[in-house]
């Protein structure tokens, strides 16, 4: 990755250099639980990034040293916000699209065509509206907070939760199915060995009364990865197999979403035995190998590492749009506005001149 801030290195194959670190992560991270675990353990942190760029980051603190990344942000936004890159580090480096302001309408025959701003549209067109499109990927130069110094930052540290706090997010969890049009439901009855389970027909979720409050919450917080990813119509997880026909596959998705939702907020299961990956990514890969030997016109297999990539995406991104509901301490691995004072816990870390918080903790889709 050290090609990443030679001079002189195009945009192009600055790309191609964090694709294939990106890779390499994944091709980890699929054959180990614990590379994974490591994965998810970032992604708790860094939660407002996607899960490749949350990769890439750890990727690259963990060629400088044991420092973990925990607050990213570019030059000019540190110097917003009172500090300064120290001299001689080195930049990490995240995959950020490139994007242009376009212009829609719809043509005398009702199609609809883009035009570039400023460009001429047909006089019989009718404009629809102005948007920012996605034209391409661009590697954006980021630095952790540990890169630089100034004014004092507080930092949030990784904890085990009280009770009262696990009461509290289990609220917050509530919330959460409410808004996605979920009845919640605590009962008394098992289904089988299932603690838990999610009826999408009756719009309805059931978790186990028999249970201690956080193992309630890990259960309602596991419900509720089923809730963003696998409902009726989730044809991205039927296109990868982590649906009803691979439902193991799906079982992996919502059990990493519990975690790293707990984790956000300080609850820490430990190690997940339930986060392999391997054998499930070989199941969807035979299951399309079959299909395209069967209809050519079907999808082409495709791989390990594409099938990781598919449900890190998945993962954090609906991780990402329950922490935005129930709010955790700290700041997702993403500054605020400068006039913004952070949501800290008691035992935050903190971050003075020059100095960065110790971590007690482990380590959209928007980018690769």
């Amino acid at each position: 990755m050290g090609e990443l801030s030679k001079k002189g290195t195009t945009p192009e194959e600055r790309i191609a250099v964090l694709t294939q670190g990106l890779h390499s992560v994944l091709e980890s991270a699929v054959e180990s639980p614990e590379q994974w675990q490591v994965l998810l353990d970032a992604s708790a942190t860094l939660w407002r990034y996607s899960g490749g760029n949350v990769a890439l980051l750890m990727m690259q603190m963990a060629q400088r040293g044991p420092q973990e990344p925990s607050l990213v942000a570019g030059y000019r936004e540190w110097e917003r916000h009172g500090r300064t890159v120290l001299k001689g580090e080195r930049a990490l480096w995240v995959i950020a699209p490139r994007t242009a302001r376009v212009q829609e309408v719809t043509m005398p025959d009702g199609n609809r065509q883009r035009f570039p701003m400023g460009d001429a549209v047909p006089k019989d067109a009718l404009s629809d509206e102005k948007k920012s499109v996605v034209t391409g990927w661009r590697g954006q130069a980021v630095f952790d907070v540990s890169q630089t110094r100034g004014r004092p930052l507080l930092v949030p540290r990784g904890e085990i939760q009280s009770e009262a706090a696990s009461e509290k997010l289990w609220d917050s969890l509530s919330l959460v199915a409410r808004r996605h049009g979920f009845e919640l439901e605590e009962s008394g009855a098992q289904h089988g060995l299932a603690s838990g389970f999610t009826d999408f027909a009756h719009r309805r979720i059931e978790v186990g009364t028999w249970m201690n409050v956080e193992e309630r919450v890990a259960v309602l917080a596991h419900e509720l990865g089923h809730v963003m990813l696998h409902g009726p119509d989730d044809k991205t997880g039927r296109l990868y197999g982590s649906s009803s026909e691979h439902r193991g596959l799906a079982e992996v998705e919502a059990e990493s979403v519990a975690y790293t939702v707990l984790k956000a907020h300080g609850i820490d299961r430990g190690e997940q035995s339930g986060l392999y990956l391997s054998g499930w990514a070989e199941s969807v890969i035979q299951t399309q190998r079959a299909a395209f030997e069967q209809d050519m016109y079907s999808l082409r297999p495709t791989s390990r590492v594409d099938v990781a990539k598919s449900v890190l995406g998945r993962v954090t991104a609906a991780t990402k749009g329950i922490l935005e509901i129930t709010q955790p301490p700290g700041f997702g691995g993403k500054l605020g506005t400068p006039e913004r004072d952070p949501r800290v816990m008691p035992s935050s870390g903190y971050a003075g001149p020059g100095l960065a918080p110790k971590r007690t903790d482990g380590p959209e889709m928007a980018g690769p």
